[in-house]
């Protein structure tokens, strides 16, 4: 036996099981006064912002919630639910956000799947819960919540929150989980086929992965951070726990517009912000009179698909620094980041967009971040060819899907968790990546990443939004089709012209052979729905598209 290993054990001491509820305990007691949250004409400091989540966490536990008992919320970015990110975690309890776009249905299979005991939802979605509550054998308690900013609802049978919370006790204890692997949040995936999966997060990945945004997104007591990305997206990807964290300020959201953002942004000193590529694009096109000018740098992270080398140019020139982001709902939302290097100050800016754009390097705290052969595991080259698919390894991975042991073990093959994306490693070791595995299109042979087309659609002066998936084709198998959003000053502009361009910048056999204009279907977090778009191309194959112009010539085959 190690002489280390010897009367030196895990006490009390020295072990203290990892949570993010410690986050608001010590921003509570170092900063009491400072102000944590801001909704509208709210103001609310740490320690109110401690009482009433001790008044949360003491109403649910007197209505019967306790240790592994799901608490679900459905509501947008408002107090209520930075509060239930640390109540319901400090009862023991699992949280669980719920997409504010879902209907009935979804809403009420993730009731039920979950187990929820208990609701918490905004007034606005009082309809669509009274239509999820309907055939439920076992319906949670609902709690309503009536936010002075939102526009009110239809009626609902349930008990008011303030009305809730006043009946809580405000020193009630916030406990730390006994062991830092217990589950802190059940988090579904979009479900775009079938039923969402339901991912479950611990304390631990929670912790880790708040700290690691923290450090990599430059986070301080001064910080100021609008909540224009969804909290119920992985957790608001876990910035829920970092900026209270930091003891920075919580700029509360309930609508993404232009307007509201921009007036935040001025009148809050705004200085972090993160949101998908949708939301960078709302931005660089709001019009004149929603615009509003701030004297500091906002630090902008986005995720999602990698933002075009324009739109990231874009937002430099209106005083946005952008920070690229990759990750997923698996792994507590960062997972890589583009990490600035010195020689990015005197690059020219259309080389620093691009290097820009791509995925990055593992996250700070994320053990392992590779490109890998799926059917060997084995590493690609790094030589920004050869591609692979990312797959990650990590403290901040999910424990599995809720009831799915399938699901979790294929997710887990190899010792790695599978992405689904495909990328390549360049020489640096800055990751790239090239597609969902799902979302290449393999014509004539070849593959063609829909993202190296969408990049080449983006720099067009007359596009706003661009997605290209796989059209189904008798000689080729599959060839690209273009869907494409014009920007409102947009002249007139033709399938052949957004062609001929993508013939000007890309290898002819890449092109889309296919291009259909007009908005383009999105999830509620500014994600582009490819799933829809590759629905529409199977229902036109063999036809003439709607909107599209003739067929150009067919694409070639590479050399």
């Amino acid at each position: 036996m190690s002489i280390y290993a010897r009367d030196l054990d895990r006490a009390a001491p020295n072990y203290v099981p990892l949570s993010p509820v410690s986050f608001l305990l010590r921003a509570a007691l170092v900063a009491p006064h400072r102000v944590a949250i801001v909704h509208g004409a709210r103001r609310i400091t740490y320690a109110a912002f401690l009482e009433r989540t001790r008044r949360l966490a003491s109403a649910l536990a007197r209505a019967g919630v306790g240790k592994g008992d799901t608490v679900a919320i459905l509501a947008p970015n408002i107090p209520e639910m930075l509060e239930a990110h640390y109540a319901v975690p400090g009862l023991g309890a699992v949280l669980c956000p719920i997409n504010t776009r879902l209907d009935a249905p979804a809403i009420g299979f993730i009731l039920g799947h979950s187990e929820a005991k208990v609701l918490l939802a905004d007034r606005e979605f009082a309809a669509t819960v009274a239509g999820a509550l309907e055939g439920l054998a076992d319906a949670p308690l609902v709690i309503v919540i009536d936010d002075a900013a939102g526009p009110g609802g239809a009626p609902l049978d349930a008990t008011d929150y303030e009305t809730f919370l006043a009946g809580g006790d405000p020193a009630h204890e916030l406990l730390l989980p006994d062991d830092e692997w217990q589950a802190i949040s059940l988090n579904y995936t979009s479900g775009t086929t079938g039923n969402p999966k339901g991912v479950v997060l611990h304390h631990r990945g929670a912790y880790l992965n708040a700290c690691a945004n923290a450090l990599a997104f430059g986070l301080n007591p001064r910080s100021v951070y609008l909540w224009t990305l969804p909290m119920f997206h992985c957790n608001g990807w876990t910035y829920t726990w970092a900026i209270t964290l930091a003891g920075g300020t919580h700029v509360c959201l309930r609508r993404v517009d232009p307007a509201p953002i921009f007036t935040a942004i001025a009148a809050e000193g705004v200085t972090h912000m993160c949101g998908a590529p949708v939301v960078l694009t709302l931005l660089i096109h709001a019009p004149d009179t929603a615009r509003r000018s701030f004297p500091q740098t906002v630090q902008i992270a986005t995720g999602g698909a990698a933002p075009p080398s324009s739109v990231i140019a874009r937002m430099a020139a209106m005083g946005f620094a952008v920070t690229h982001l990759y990750g997923l709902t698996e792994s507590y939302g960062p997972s890589a980041i583009c990490q600035w290097q010195p020689e990015l100050d005197t690059m020219d800016p259309e080389r620093k967009a691009a290097f820009m754009a791509r995925q990055g390097v593992a996250h700070p705290l994320l053990e392992e971040a590779s490109v890998r052969d799926p059917d060997t595991m084995a590493p690609v080259p790094a030589d920004g060819t050869t591609m692979g698919e990312l797959m990650l390894r990590s403290n901040t991975i999910m424990m599995g899907y809720l009831k799915n042991p399938q699901a979790t073990n294929a997710a887990f093959a190899g010792g790695m968790f599978h992405t689904g994306d495909l990328a390549v490693l360049h020489p640096d070791n800055y990751i790239e990546v090239k597609d969902r595995a799902k979302d290449i299109i393999i014509s004539g042979g070849e593959n063609i990443s829909s993202l190296e087309v969408e990049e080449a659609l983006y720099k067009h002066p007359d596009v706003m939004e661009a997605a290209v998936v796989a059209q189904p084709d008798a000689t080729w198998g599959e060839t690209p089709h273009a869907f494409v959003t014009l920007k409102p000053d947009a002249g007139p502009v033709r399938g052949a012209d957004m062609i001929a361009w993508c013939r000007a910048h890309l290898a002819h056999y890449k092109c889309p052979r296919y291009v259909t204009f007009g908005p383009l279907p999105k999830t509620s977090t500014g994600k582009i729905q490819k799933f829809e778009l590759r629905q529409r191309t199977r229902t036109a194959a063999g036809n003439t598209p709607h909107a599209a112009e003739p067929d150009p010539p067919p694409p070639e085959t590479s050399p």
